[in-house]
């Protein structure tokens, strides 16, 4: 099978079809897929990839609308939900939910309380915490932008059938598990 040449390189397509990437089917046994489950599954692999440049480019745009770094952005985003469902966030949260020290939370939290973007206020029941809440400015920023761009998400899964969305589902939890980084590849000492 040949490729989709673009300019001088490889097309952007092809670079995820499993005949590009692994000709001599040293990763991926194909013994017994037609040529047409292979190409189905190569336009799979294709949705996937525009889906997570969809995603890339939504998340720069965003950072760069907001002037704000990833774990900032999480941060707000962590703010946004608590506050939407009642919920007190604290440094301690936010730190758990960053996977973060709390050292490097305060750092955080002061950057943001110097652009504005959250306050720091005594917490409503417990006297040793603080409350952290995102201003309203920055809510309703993020609401408009972000937040409506990443709602469009409900919208395209909602006409999706019930059953469709099953499929979906357990095709997106079954990917995220097998790529998820493997203890027994990873910990594996590196060619010298």
């Amino acid at each position: 099978m040949t490729f989709p040449v673009e300019g001088e390189g490889i097309g952007p397509a092809s670079v995820y079809h499993v005949e590009a990437s692994d000709p001599q089917q040293e990763l991926v046994d194909r013994t017994g897929l037609a040529a047409e489950d292979l190409q189905q599954i190569n336009r799979l692999m294709e949705a996937m990839a525009g889906l997570r440049e969809a995603e890339n480019l939504l998340s720069d745009a965003s950072r760069r609308y907001m002037k704000l770094n990833e774990s900032d952005m999480r941060a707000l985003h962590y703010l946004i939900v608590a506050r939407n469902q009642g919920i007190v966030a604290t440094p301690g949260g936010i730190a758990t939910h960053l996977g973060i020290s709390t050292a490097s939370t305060t750092k955080l939290l002061d950057r943001l309380e110097r652009a504005g973007h959250v306050l720091r206020q005594p917490h409503p029941s417990d006297r040793r915490a603080l409350a952290i809440t995102v201003t309203e400015e920055t809510r309703a920023a993020a609401m408009n932008t972000v937040g409506r761009q990443q709602a469009r998400r409900f919208g395209v899964a909602a006409e999706l059938a019930p059953a469709e969305r099953e499929v979906v589902i357990r095709f997106l939890q079954e990917m995220a598990r097998e790529i998820t980084p493997s203890p027994d590849i990873w910990d594996v000492a590196a060619p010298e």
